[in-house]
């Protein structure tokens, strides 16, 4: 199973891990709990929209971009919330 993927050289830990080939693109779906403490750092993260993207346990390195994103909470700037973040990138052509 993996439990790790890379964005842009940031690691995050991951709970659930999905693969899959769209149109011959590679497409994958993740899940990660994100804590009040990692929120800012985390959509700073993602609002680049676009990443170089490794998943050390597969061997699979490519650039992608969002197709998917939602939160299970929307305002973790509350102290001690934890939200699950669903995230979809698909390979991008360079």
């Amino acid at each position: 199973m993996v439990t790790e993927v890379y964005l842009n050289d940031t690691p995050i830990s991951i709970t659930k891990y999905e693969e899959k080939s769209v149109n011959n693109l590679i497409q994958i779906s993740v899940e990660f709990l994100v804590t009040s403490d990692d929120y800012h750092d985390i959509t700073t993260l993602l609002y680049r929209n676009t990443f170089h993207v490794k998943i050390p346990e597969r061997n699979i390195t490519f650039h992608g971009v969002i197709n998917n994103y939602s939160t299970s909470l929307t305002n973790l700037y509350k102290e001690n919330q934890v939200s699950t973040f669903s995230l979809q990138i698909i390979e991008q052509l360079k």
